[in-house]
């Protein structure tokens, strides 16, 4: 695992790159690091709200973060994963009884199975909740930290039946 600091002017390295910052900072991180990301997968987990007064969004309606980040690295491999989960299931792996569930979003299909192998890989549900077009109704959604019957049952554990 690599974390790269504001500060930093790195190389990035992994296949895949989780953007764990606030949707603010996307438009920088292109800037600086777009031409690294080429051909990477990039996941997208901001959610573009209006912290100031949490009644908007600050992409056009219609758009999502994860849309305007794929036109800004037309040659990366852009999904939307983990922007409906708390740190904490996260980390725990668990809520309540179940297994932490993470949906990905997303029309590139290898980008897709390979967050959800890897995602699987550290103890998590994992799930292909559609392309790109999912994005603004998963941003929506709430959290998937509740997931639903269906959710468990086919969330690639033992004994699913994925």
């Amino acid at each position: 695992m690599q974390h790269v600091d504001k500060a930093e002017d790195a190389t990035i390295t992994g296949d895949i790159v989780v953007l764990a910052v606030p949707y603010e900072a996307l438009h920088e991180i292109v800037e600086q690091y777009g031409e690294q990301l080429r051909g990477r997968i990039v996941v997208d987990i901001t959610n573009p709200v209006d912290f100031e007064t949490f009644d908007a969004l600050k992409v056009p309606a219609g758009s999502s973060a994860s849309a305007e980040l794929q036109a800004a690295l037309p040659d990366a491999r852009v999904l939307k994963a983990f922007n409906i989960n708390f740190a904490a299931t996260l980390s725990a792996e668990q809520v309540g009884p179940n297994t932490t569930t993470v949906l990905v979003c997303g029309d590139d299909e290898g980008a897709k199975e390979t967050l959800i192998k890897a995602a699987r890989g550290c103890g998590l549900a994992a799930l292909d909740a559609g392309g790109a077009r999912t994005r603004t109704s998963l941003r929506r959604s709430g959290s998937s930290n509740s997931p639903s019957p269906t959710t468990r049952r086919s969330a690639g554990r033992p004994g699913s039946a994925s």
